[in-house]
């Protein structure tokens, strides 16, 4: 491989999104006329055409624009209108959002181990957490990986247990040839800018397969009612605007070139980092699309610090397990999650945005296996 020597003085950016949206200004400029113009913001034609797009592109019959992803999550729950305090199982190293949601409903998150190869849900710790009170099972999709879907999907078959997806980090990502977020009764997707699709703003949807609980969600984003006035449920207010739905569906025309050039730069990690480096495990039932290109190594934060004297940015998702956030404590005091803390103490993410091309990731490469 042929690395390229930089200057030492030139910053490689974790993530700059001006840079990554900068192929799309031309197009989000006209599309943000049309709807100026257009005098209609919310819950107008571009949002039911990125609707339409975006369950296509999944194979989903339906698909619900909501106004961010932590939302999509809520959302899929609230649907079910689930007894307060019982439970949802969730991997035990997510993102804090995912049990935010749960809290929200007034449920009890259940935090389950993940592997220590793939970082998602550990489906033969599972079973181990169920309960009377389980009702569903929340799986995360994280950086860019599906989960290990047969087995879970056996044990809420088993169970009777609803299935929710978090596909916040895993747009296109595919198991056994099959769309994340297509697996169980709700696939809940975020839009956050640093996105695969990524908005200019808060955004999320959800794609599901069931008429009636699409119209439920269709309800209870919109005040809880489906005709203007007349409320049938106790709803939110969470539409995804006009706007963002206008600027989503010209990239989702190009997600899977974004996927396409996140793997390509992956490819170059995978096989030209040294073996000090606990690299993302890949296997071909998996289509990872690398939302994140995690890394991990015991001295993290000197690595971490290493690379930025080196003028490399790099980010840690994420430094605190979410048994011990603040807000979390009391909730998970008498716990223990050792494979969840190693990860959270060990992981670092490499750059690898669809703003960096391949000799960005060559120098860091080089960079690194001087470390």
């Amino acid at each position: 491989m042929n690395m390229i020597t930089y200057l030492k003085n030139t910053m490689i950016e974790y993530e700059n999104l001006a840079l990554a949206n900068a192929p799309f200004f031309t197009e989000f400029t006209k599309s943000f006329d049309k709807v100026l113009k257009s005098g209609w913001y919310i819950l107008g034609k571009h949002v039911q055409l990125f609707e339409e797009e975006f369950a296509r592109y999944n194979d989903a019959k339906h698909c619900i624009g909501v106004a961010s992803g932590l939302d999509a999550i809520t959302l899929s729950i609230a649907a079910f209108n689930f007894e307060k305090g019982s439970e949802i199982i969730v991997p035990s190293n997510t993102y804090v959002a995912t049990i935010l949601s749960i809290l929200q409903n007034n449920m009890k998150p259940v935090l389950v181990e993940p592997s220590i190869a793939t970082y998602n849900i550990d489906p033969a710790k599972i079973e181990a957490s169920i309960t009377k009170k389980t009702q569903a099972i929340l799986v995360v999709h994280l950086y860019g990986k599906s989960c290990n879907m047969d087995p879970v999907i056996e044990l809420c078959k088993k169970y009777n247990l609803k299935l929710i997806e978090d596909c916040a980090q895993s747009h296109g990502a595919k198991y056994k040839h099959k769309n994340t977020g297509t697996f169980g009764d709700f696939g809940a997707f975020s839009f956050y800018p640093t996105k695969n699709l990524g908005a200019l703003g808060d955004a999320g949807a959800i794609i599901c397969n069931n008429d009636a609980l699409t119209s439920v969600i269709r309800k209870l984003r919109n005040y809880g009612s489906e005709k203007k006035y007349y409320n049938e449920l106790v709803g939110y207010n969470s539409r995804l605007d006009e706007v963002q739905a206008a600027f989503l569906s010209i990239k989702l025309k190009r997600l899977d070139e974004i996927n396409n050039h996140k793997r390509k730069l992956a490819s170059i990690y995978l096989k030209n980092l040294k073996s000090d480096f606990i690299k993302p495990a890949v296997h071909s039932d998996y289509y990872d699309v690398f939302h994140i290109f995690c890394i991990r190594h015991p001295k993290r934060d000197e690595l971490k610090s290493y690379l930025m004297k080196n003028n490399i940015k790099t980010e840690i998702h994420y430094p605190v397990s979410p048994n011990n956030q603040i807000a979390l404590k009391e909730l998970f005091k008498n716990e223990k999650f050792p494979i969840s803390e190693e990860i959270h103490t060990t992981t670092l993410s490499l750059p690898i945005s669809f703003c960096h091309n391949e000799d960005d990731i060559c120098r860091v490469v080089e960079t690194m296996n001087k470390f």
